[in-house]
């Protein structure tokens, strides 16, 4: 039986493309442990930590800001707030680079803190008491004063669903808005055990709410708005300021005593209040991005390769036998 020449040649190639697979999947970039990045008021910085030890990678990851303070992540790119001149920037979470320090720079007023929403950008803005709604991709306004009605000093903003919760510092309450709307749905939602309160973040059906007035963090039904446990946390904090979660953990910016805190996000239990304890300076606003493995274009294109090498192989294979 005469083998096909075109078989031979497959079966050549077969190994060949193993070994491109091989050289591809120890060249291609895997990203290390998770980070932290940090807004320092006071340095005009933000910087650069990991999330599994604390420690820095860079204290001066961006730097040339105006009084940062809230900082979000959308794709691939940091967002923060400087309430010192007004702007929301855009940089590059892997390396720091600016995009548009200036991407949105029309209707804020001491803008303090940003989540998004789908294509959407929510900025709350301490100065006048609104929050303002901005496209994502391009930083054009859609209403600069989405919400302006119940707010006093609108510091942190989560969403959960289709609803915005607000910290309000000004009158010691969180409010509830809708989302697309924009429209009130309890601008009372919890009134209860704050003082102060700045920075808020949702865990599971929980939020959790940072009191600079009397250095607790709170739990509380993000359903219901009922008290869980007003002081969920409170050793260690030093004027708390923003909070984060990662997996099971919140991670929580003291302004007072330039510290990022750790603790257990079920039981409040300190894991680290000195966590982070270098290169700050006042530090406002904190987000945590996970690292995942860089799955490279090439390196899919290598595994297709490889399989339908398999396929005609086989294919070819079977012929020659018939």
């Amino acid at each position: 039986m005469k083998t096909n020449p075109s078989f031979k040649i497959f079966k050549f190639f077969t190994p060949v493309l193993f070994a491109a697979v091989v050289a591809a999947l120890c060249l291609t970039p895997v990203t290390g442990d998770a980070q932290i990045f940090v807004t320092n008021a006071f340095s005009n910085t933000i910087g650069e930590y990991n999330a599994t030890t604390g420690a820095p990678i860079n204290s001066s990851f961006i730097s040339g800001l105006d009084f940062p303070t809230g900082i979000a992540l959308f794709g691939g790119n940091l967002f923060v707030a400087n309430a010192g001149n007004n702007t929301i920037g855009e940089y590059n979470a892997t390396t720091g680079a600016a995009i548009n320090s200036s991407f949105i720079s029309s209707g804020l007023n001491n803008s303090f803190n940003i989540a998004f929403s789908g294509g959407n950008l929510f900025v709350t803005n301490n100065g006048n008491n609104t929050i303002g709604e901005y496209n994502a991709t391009t930083g054009a306004p859609i209403n600069s004063s989405f919400i302006s009605s119940g707010l006093d000093q609108p510091r942190g903003v989560v969403l959960s669903g289709g609803n915005l919760f607000v910290a309000n510092r000004g009158n010691d309450t969180v409010g509830e808005y809708n989302a697309t709307t924009g429209a009130p749905i309890n601008s009372s939602f919890i009134s209860s055990g704050l003082d102060q309160p700045r920075g808020i973040v949702l865990s599971g059906g929980n939020l959790f709410v940072t009191n600079g007035g009397n250095d607790t963090v709170g739990e509380y039904n993000a359903t219901t708005g009922a008290t869980i446990n007003s002081s969920f946390i409170s050793s260690g904090l030093n004027f708390p300021e923003s909070i984060a979660l990662s997996g099971g953990n919140l991670f929580v910016a003291n302004l007072l005593n330039n510290t990022i805190g750790e603790y257990n996000a079920t039981t409040g239990a300190t894991i680290n209040s000195s966590f982070i304890s270098s290169g700050l300076n006042n530090p406002a606003g904190i987000v945590v991005r996970s690292s995942v493995p860089d799955a490279s274009p090439t390196l899919i294109l290598l595994l297709l390769g490889v399989g339908a090498t398999f396929g005609l192989n086989l294919l070819l294979h079977r012929r020659s036998e018939a």
